[in-house]
């Protein structure tokens, strides 16, 4: 897995950074959703590199080997603000100035958010499986309440984490051949851990707070994803069913939106690589 990346963890501005790297050529920063780790890209990113790419792979903040912050009550540390500044710190120690960028599931929310921060460092933005997390609140109804009730439960206090480690492997499921062996044993670690499953709860309870009240301060400001900007989804997840026209959805949020469809279920990057690759690759390529 990752042959020929480099693995290390870097330390930027009081936190640290799990992360894997390899290539050269124009840089490409990639997040992941939750419950995964950077190890989720293994199929996607040697296929980038081998397009011509520098590939960066890390761990978002509370999930997997980077840092676990201490929970506060704002939840602040745990914002995508606050992730989003560990990435960018990442990459300047890099010595990436400009870089594109993709985010898959809650990795979308903090690309988004990086993005909206600092559009000067993001020469095209990729977000996959993902909408806004206020425009989620904003349109739930009881068939959201019903389907992503897990929002709503990991926001509650101690509880989730009392019935998550009881048994982790129950609760987070993954089968080891579809995700590849040296993935799914990565995941296993990091879910079996009851400080990264503190920090993955963190990270939704920050998207109903503060992560809703700093995008809607965006929109109430006018404020715009410059780059330009690619929305992927997986056909066989529910977001197209639950909102319909998805790009209409990013539309009022970016100056140019384009995107499609990707016949996968949720994890496209384990089960869709080569589409995904190919999808991002001529996107990225006219950066």
């Amino acid at each position: 897995m990752f042959e020929g990346f480099t693995t290390r963890t870097v330390e930027v501005d009081g936190s640290s950074v799990f992360l894997r790297h390899g290539g050269e050529g124009p840089p490409v920063l990639l997040l992941h959703g939750h419950p995964r780790t950077s190890a989720t890209w293994h199929r996607v990113a040697p296929r980038l590199v081998e397009a011509g790419f520098s590939v960066v792979c890390p761990d978002l903040r509370g999930y997997g080997r980077s840092a676990k912050p201490t929970p506060a009550p704002d939840h602040r540390p745990h914002s995508k603000r606050a992730a989003a500044g560990d990435l960018l710190a990442l990459m300047t120690a890099l010595g990436h100035d400009r870089f594109a960028l993709a985010g898959h599931d809650r990795g979308s929310c903090v690309a988004l958010r990086l993005s909206l921060d600092h559009p000067e460092r993001v020469s095209r933005l990729a977000l996959l499986d993902g909408i806004p997390i206020s425009e989620h609140l904003a349109r739930a109804d009881a068939t959201f309440a019903t389907r992503w009730w897990h929002w709503f439960f990991f926001a509650q206090p101690e509880i989730p984490e009392r019935v998550i480690t009881a048994d982790p492997d129950a609760w987070y499921r993954g089968e080891a051949e579809a995700m590849g062996r040296e993935n799914h044993a990565e995941f296993r670690a990091a879910t079996r851990d009851p400080e990264v499953v503190r920090g993955m709860l963190e990270d939704y309870r920050a998207g109903l707070t503060v992560d809703r009240a700093d995008e809607e301060a965006d929109r109430a400001a006018g404020r715009r994803v410059e780059p330009p900007l690619l929305v992927l989804w997986s056909l066989r997840d529910d977001l197209e069913e639950l909102y319909g026209d998805l790009l209409a959805v990013w539309r009022p949020w970016a100056r140019e939106v384009s995107g499609h469809g990707i016949d996968s279920g949720h994890h496209m990057a384990e089960e869709a690589p080569a589409e995904l690759a190919g999808a991002l690759v001529e996107f990225f390529r006219d950066a």
